[in-house]
């Protein structure tokens, strides 16, 4: 499927490296001051987003030149273990003083982050690039002190929090990964600046670098704006992404501008990239203690006509690629909607915080899919969950593309839909409980709770009907009812196929002729329950 699974590992990998707490200060370098820092930097240059524009452009015109690798042998001393020795030292921050609320750490170069990014501070129009130095460093007992040399590079950055909040709420690192921590300050899934090729068979995934940033804080704004220079085989870009906090929301603006290279066969906009490994759906395949393990456990649409879909991620015994067709998406997103703590009892990992990420386009994305990825894992440390929109038009040699569009990173999507959410995908036994007639040993009983909507408040009521159509195979039991002392309710149905293909199910709820809950939609693999093999 052209999807490199050790390639996703190490920027995962890269990611938890990165994310580690800053310690003490050492001795400061001379500098040339920027504001009241104590970092060195380059002579100041003028920039705006135009000329990132041009210079992405530029860049598109002439063959791509991968970024060098500097010190390889010392990189690949510094594996996991010898990462977490060494800190920033946060008396080196950018903006540590000054009005500016949040200050900036980078990240060191090691073993699964080998690529060094140019990192720039943005003031009143004038760049001035950050000079790197292993003094900014606190080597720990790693023994690397002596031997760091001196135009090794930063990895990323990550932005802190301020006060008594400890640890960072931003992070870029890796190829054009980026994540923030949201309200729950809990990092979990991450965004990237572009996809290309996810899925293609017999072409390897592409991963453009972010090779430059500007960082910069608009004078009178507590906003935080990221430019970026993207640079690939396949395109260059030149991105400016627009961060705002608030207790309901982080959010970023992105716009963009892309330039191809090269024919691309699948570019997907707005990538989403998040781990799905069991939950309540499919417990009783999973080999851990803990009820449930997931960064993320459904897709949720809003279709440009206005249908809300809910489609429970799935860890599939295949590779598999899901596109859902759409014009002009009013959004769509990978969520964590379940937040209970109870239903994971993980009291380091905490995925009940993880933050769910929506998209909400800018403007007329016209024809294309929301195309879902999944990748089969057995472990919580793979990011086995890829989403993104493909667009209809195809991706051709000298094509440029405008992005546009916002992400939301909070507990719950941001435009909560007026018809009932599914809440929890269930499977069981087919069959009713106590008779004794013989179970179909190719059936399986599904449950879909929903919650909210026009069913909050509703009392029991036996004439809400279930709409249920299955890819093949046949259907029986079918009902719906509310939950005994809560304000769930719960269609039931059971589904008989033979054979190990996959069955393709839908389900809404109807009363009368209003639509009272949005469209679930799940693909059931019958031998990841042990009845095909």
């Amino acid at each position: 499927m052209g999807i490199d699974l050790t390639r996703r590992r190490l920027l995962q990998a890269m990611q938890a490296l990165g994310l580690i707490a800053a310690t003490s200060r050492s001795g400061i370098v001379n500098a040339m001051p920027l504001s009241e820092e104590t970092l060195r930097f380059g002579p100041a240059q003028p920039f705006d987003f135009d000329r990132l524009r041009h210079q992405a452009r530029a860049l598109a015109k002439h063959p791509y030149q991968s970024t060098p690798t500097r010190h390889p042998a010392l990189l690949d001393r510094i594996n996991y273990d010898t990462y977490q020795q060494i800190r920033y030292r946060s008396a080196d921050a950018l903006w540590r003083t000054g009005r500016r609320p949040y200050p900036i750490e980078f990240f060191h170069l090691g073993r699964y982050a080998r690529k060094p990014v140019a990192i720039h501070a943005l003031v009143d129009g004038k760049a001035r690039r950050v000079i790197y130095s292993p003094d900014l460093f606190d080597y720990g007992k790693s023994g690397l002190r002596t031997a760091a040399p001196g135009d090794l590079g930063f990895a990323g950055f990550r932005v802190m929090n301020t006060g008594k909040e400890p640890g960072d709420w931003l992070a870029y690192m890796g190829a054009s990964y980026f994540r923030s921590a949201g309200p729950e300050d809990q990092y979990g899934l991450s965004a990237r600046g572009i996809a290309i090729d996810t899925t293609v068979p017999g072409r390897q995934e592409e991963f453009p670098n972010f090779t430059a940033f500007w960082l910069e804080e608009p004078p009178g704004s507590d906003d935080i704006v990221v430019y970026a220079l993207l640079d690939g085989p396949s395109l260059t870009g030149a991105y400016r992404m627009t961060w705002r906090r608030s207790r309901e929301a982080f959010t970023t603006d992105i716009e963009a501008e892309l330039f191809q290279r090269s024919d691309i066969a699948q570019l997907g906009i707005a990538p989403l990239t998040s781990m799905y490994w069991y939950s309540e759906t499919n417990r009783r395949t999973a080999p851990d203690w803990h009820p449930e393990i997931h960064d993320s456990d459904g897709l949720a649409l809003w279709t440009g006509q206005g249908e809300r879909i809910w489609v429970p991620l799935n860890n599939p015994p295949h590779v598999q690629t899901n596109s859902y067709q759409d014009h002009n998406p009013k959004g769509f997103g990978l969520l964590q909607r379940d937040r209970d703590f109870r239903h994971y009892l993980d009291d380091s990992a905490y995925y009940d915080r993880r933050p769910s990420v929506w998209v909400e386009p800018k403007g007329a994305w016209g024809a294309g899919a929301v195309v879902l990825v999944e990748i089969p894992t057995d472990d919580e440390t793979s990011d086995n969950i890829v989403a993104f929109w493909q667009p209809a038009r195809a991706a051709s040699v000298g094509d440029t593309w405008k992005l546009d569009y916002r992400l939301y990173w909070a507990a719950h999507e941001p435009f909560i839909p007026d018809v009932a959410r599914v809440a929890a995908t269930r499977l069981g036994q087919p069959g009713i409980p106590g008779q004794h007639t013989p179970r179909d040993p190719h059936g399986r009983k599904f449950v879909i709770e929903f919650t909210g909507g026009p069913l909050a408040g509703m009392p029991q009521r036996f004439d809400i009907v279930p709409v249920i159509t299955a890819s093949r195979g046949h259907l029986s039991h079918q009902f719906v009812l509310k939950i005994l002392g809560t304000n769930r309710w719960r269609a039931q149905f059971d589904l008989h196929s033979e054979g190990s293909e996959p069955v393709e199910l839908r389900c809404y709820l109807k009363l009368g002729d209003k639509t009272l809950s949005e469209t679930w939609l799940y693909q059931y693999w019958p031998e990841n329950y042990g009845f095909t093999r």
